[in-house]
Order: C-alpha cells, then sequence, then structure tokens
C-alpha cells in the first residue's frame, strides 16, 4: 500500500512540475509572447491594439515581425482551433499556414478556412510607434536612428517614458541627437508642457530647420502667448532657411542638368566650330557609348562580376575609341563630299542617324537595357538642406575631367594647333602645309568620341535605348549656338547657364514650357549676338 501511495505521489509531482515548465523548446518569454499573440483571434480594434502594446513591452526583437506582418495583413487565425498564424499565398485560392515567430509551415488551408485579423489606420500607426520602441535598444546605430526618425514622425505621447530611458542609455553623439529632437517634437504635441521644456523644444525644432520640424511647430498650439510669438517667429525662420536651401537645390539640379548638356555639347561644339557641319547624327554617338557601357557591364557580370565596380573605367576608353571610329567612318564616308553644303550635310547626317538607330534595335531590340551604377556611384548624402546624389556629383566631376582634357588637347598638342588654325583660316592653314582633310577626320573622330563619353555618363542616370540620343540633340545645339560655335569656354558657360535656368524655370512653368522659354531667349539673343558669348576671332571669321 505504502508504495502505492509514494507512486501516486510521485505522478503528482511530475504533473505539477510539467503543468509549469513552459513546454520543450519554448523559453517563459516566447510562451508569453505567444500568450499575447493568441489573443489577436476574433479581437475588436481596442483589443487588437492592447496585445501591440503589450508585445512592444515586452521588448523581444522576434515580436517586430510579428507587428510587420500584422500591419501587411498578413497575420490570420484558424476557425477551427482559433490558432493565430501568418499566412502566404500560394496557387488555388490556399494560403500556407505559417508559425508568426519562427516562419514553420504550420498547414496549407483553404481560404475559406481562417479569417483575417484586420488593422486600420489607426492600428497602422500604433504599430508603427510599437516598432519604434522596439527598436530604440538595437545594437545597430542605423536601426535606432531610424527607430528615433519614426518616433519623430507619429509623435505618440505614450512613448516618452520608453524614449527617455533609450535616451539615458544612448552613446552614440548622432542618435542621441535623435532622440532629443523626437522627444522636442513629443513635447510639443502637449500644450500643458512647461514653458521651460518647451521652449527647449522650439529651439531644437529651429535648429533642425527642415520641413518637418516646420510641420511640428505648425501643430503646436500653446496657451501661453510668448510661446505662440516663438512658435510663429520659429516657422517664419524655418520658412527663410528652406527657401534659400530651396534655391541652392535648384542651382544643384541645374549644375547637374548643365554638365549632361556640358558632355552632350562638347564634341558638337568641335565639330561644327571646326567644320562648319551640323552633325545630327551626334545623339546616336552618344547612344553608342551608351551601349558600348551596357556590352561591357555584360560581359562583367558573365565572366568578372568581381570588376563591376571599375566597368565603368573600363567602358570610359573603349566608348570612346568605338564612337570616334564610327564618328571617323561616317566623315570620311559621308560629310567630306559635302563641305560647303550645310543643309544637305544636315540632311545625310539624320539619314545616318536613322541608319545607326535602326542598326542598334536590330541588333540589342528596341526595348530599354539595364547599365547599372557601381556601389561608389550608389545612393546619396545630405549637405546642410541639399540631397546630392553620388551618381549626379561624379558625372559633374567627369564632365570637367573631360572639358580640362579637351582643353590640354586644344592648347598642347599638334593636334590641337592645326585644328585652331583651320578654325581660324581653312584656306591659309592649307597653304602652310597642314593636312584639313586630316584634320577634319580627326576632329570629327575626337567629338564623335566625346559623344561617346557623355554616353558612359548617361547611362548612369537615363535609360539606355535607340531613342538615348535624341533627347539631347536639340539641347546640345542651342547649347553650341548660345555659348559660341568651336569655343570650348561658350560651351562650358552655355551648358552650366541653361541648365541652371531650366531648373529656376521648372517649378513655375512646368518642364515643357520651361524649355519653350529658354529657346525663345536664345533665339533673342542670337539676334543681338550672333556668334554666341564667346564668338571666336579669326580672319575668316571678321572677313
Amino acid at each position: 500500500m505504502l508504495r502505492v501511495i509514494r507512486s501516486v505521489i510521485t505522478c503528482v509531482g511530475l504533473l505539477q512540475m510539467f503543468m509549469l515548465v513552459p513546454a520543450y523548446g519554448q523559453t517563459s518569454g516566447e510562451t508569453s509572447v505567444r500568450d499575447e499573440i493568441s489573443q489577436l483571434a476574433e479581437a475588436d480594434f481596442d483589443g487588437i491594439a492592447d496585445v501591440i502594446t503589450s508585445l512592444a513591452a515586452t521588448g523581444d526583437p522576434t515580436v517586430a515581425p510579428v507587428l510587420h506582418a500584422l500591419r501587411a495583413g498578413d497575420i490570420y487565425w484558424r476557425k477551427s482551433d482559433q490558432l493565430v498564424v501568418r499566412a502566404e499565398k500560394i496557387p488555388k485560392r490556399m494560403l500556407r499556414l505559417l508559425d508568426p515567430l519562427t516562419g514553420a509551415v504550420i498547414d496549407e488551408v483553404k481560404k475559406r478556412k481562417v479569417s483575417k485579423v484586420k488593422v486600420n489606420n489607426t492600428l497602422r500607426r500604433t504599430i508603427d510607434t510599437a516598432l519604434g520602441n522596439l527598436t530604440l535598444r538595437s545594437p545597430d546605430r542605423i536601426v535606432r536612428l531610424d527607430a528615433a526618425a519614426q518616433l519623430f514622425k507619429n509623435r505618440d505621447p505614450d512613448t516618452l517614458p520608453i524614449l527617455d530611458a533609450a535616451l539615458a542609455a544612448e552613446t552614440d553623439d548622432d542618435v542621441a541627437a535623435a532622440m532629443r529632437e523626437a522627444r522636442a517634437a513629443i513635447l510639443l504635441q502637449d500644450a500643458e508642457t512647461s514653458p521651460s521644456d518647451a521652449r527647449t523644444a522650439i529651439e531644437m525644432m529651429i535648429e533642425r530647420g527642415d520641413s518637418d520640424a516646420r510641420n511640428v511647430l505648425a501643430g503646436y498650439a500653446p496657451k501661453n502667448a510668448a510661446l505662440s510669438l516663438a512658435a510663429e517667429e520659429g516657422i517664419a525662420t524655418i520658412d527663410r532657411s528652406l527657401r534659400l536651401w530651396s534655391y541652392a537645390q535648384n542651382v544643384w539640379q541645374g549644375l547637374s542638368l548643365g554638365s549632361v548638356l556640358l558632355l552632350a555639347a562638347i564634341g558638337l561644339a568641335i565639330t561644327f566650330g571646326v567644320m562648319g557641319v551640323i552633325n545630327m547624327a551626334h545623339g546616336e554617338l552618344v547612344m553608342i557609348g551608351a551601349y558600348t557601357t551596357f556590352v561591357v557591364q555584360e560581359f562583367i557580370r558573365t565572366s568578372a562580376p568581381y570588376l563591376f565596380d571599375m566597368s565603368l573605367f573600363i567602358a570610359a576608353p573603349l566608348a570612346f575609341l568605338t564612337a570616334g571610329l564610327v564618328g571617323i567612318c561616317i566623315e570620311r564616308g559621308v560629310v567630306r563630299f559635302l563641305y560647303g553644303r550645310p543643309l544637305e550635310t544636315l540632311l545625310a547626317t539624320w539619314g545616318v542617324s536613322l541608319i545607326l538607330q535602326q542598326a542598334v534595335r536590330s541588333i540589342f531590340g528596341p526595348n530599354n537595357r539595364e547599365v547599372g551604377n557601381p556601389s561608389f556611384m550608389s545612393g546619396a548624402f545630405e549637405l546642410g538642406g541639399l540631397t546630392i546624389t553620388w551618381n549626379r556629383l561624379w558625372i559633374i566631376l567627369f564632365a570637367l575631367a573631360v572639358f580640362v582634357f579637351l582643353l590640354f588637347v586644344m592648347r598642347r598638342t599638334m593636334l590641337g594647333l592645326q585644328m585652331r588654325a583651320v578654325t581660324q583660316n581653312r584656306a591659309m592653314a592649307a597653304n602652310m602645309g597642314i593636312r584639313t582633310g586630316w584634320v577634319d577626320a580627326m576632329t570629327f573622330g575626337l567629338g564623335a568620341g566625346i559623344a561617346g563619353l557623355a554616353g558612359v555618363a548617361l547611362s548612369q542616370i537615363d535609360n539606355v535605348s535607340p531613342n538615348l540620343g535624341q533627347s539631347y540633340i536639340v539641347d546640345s545645339f542651342m547649347v553650341v549656338v548660345f555659348g559660341g560655335a568651336g569655343n570650348l569656354w561658350g560651351a562650358l558657360a552655355g551648358a552650366f547657364t541653361l541648365g541652371i535656368a531650366n531648373k529656376f524655370l521648372e517649378p513655375f512653368s512646368g518642364a515643357v514650357l520651361a524649355k519653350v522659354l529658354v529657346l525663345i531667349f536664345i533665339i533673342l539673343f542670337i539676334q543681338k549676338r550672333p556668334r554666341g558669348l564667346f564668338a571666336l576671332k579669326g580672319r575668316a571669321v571678321e572677313a
């Protein structure tokens, strides 16, 4: 009998132990999280909000994917046993049910077997705030910065204690500054905030000085007249700062557009200035440079992917040579028979442009081709109130480098000396023994090669297609005419002037009307200065 009693007591003790200890493979923390998640089944909006708050309070990072899935509408509960799951759509109107924490596959069922946990915009804001709270203590600095930015955006007063605790433990200066700004924005949500704290928060918003800070001050409605006046003055200060930064952004975008126009026009300025040829195939030479870049990147992707970041350095000289050889072929095969007949040259080169476009369509197809950005040309950075993309910055530097290279060729090489001689007086240059035909061919090849380099740059900011060059040919001619045919400094001044003018006109008139206004300005300008901003001097010109 005693043996039986001892056995019963042992069984009871084991049963109690199994009841108190979580299931195998689950920690007590995970059990608590699962208990909270299970309450989402058949919960109303208020109940879902309570669950979100409770999950965020656990501080468990595994909760974040669940909240993301809830926000995206991927959380369901199974009608048969009210099990809360994450669901993925699969064919035949089926759903694959996954464990919300681990992602393990549970079952595959028809849609009618489950019901979605629905969320509204209020709950989405609650989820965003909860995610911000969860990530404030992340070991990843970028995650903490994003969390502080999210709290600044939501400005939920309930997050203030959690934010204060995270701020007290923060050691990174940039993250701490972002948290202080979020705290200031939250304090200004409450009209009952003490005057000293409110004034400090207003000063912090003024120091931040962006549109988000302005919105915070605009939504602040204190009872204190002095604080209300301080907020209004802060808004005026931010408006002035934003206006100045807007002008600076327009200038930057104008310089960016001007660098593209410079690259597209500088080769045309050489050929038109030296030879007097209106080359309507210039845009297609730009296109050839872009497709050369595409071919180089495709070869690197398939044969040497580790060289992808060097692809543009490989493509640039190849594009210069390819476009230059095509340009020499055009000059030797077509243009040299039409010197002195500008209208026929225009029509002939236009025909060549159509042939080149169709050749590219036959080889590569009519669709756009992808040309990737190397890592050093990807992304952007903030400079005060300016947003500067790396690809545009590198293109500006590349355009200036090409400009300096051409200046060197024109001023410090025998080819440049002969080109200048032919430009100023072709007949006298021929009498002095200069082979003007050879100079014409090399000049056309040089201009075409520069167009190929322009294609390398444009491939980083525009679609590579057979029509790529057509978008820039008219603008290139405007730059050449405005700056002065054959003058490199004129092309530089004309490109950046027209680029900046376009960007200042676009906010008021739109992109299309801005180009029309610029064209009208150029027409009026050349009525007064037919030779452009920087006219070339020479006996042939002055005759």
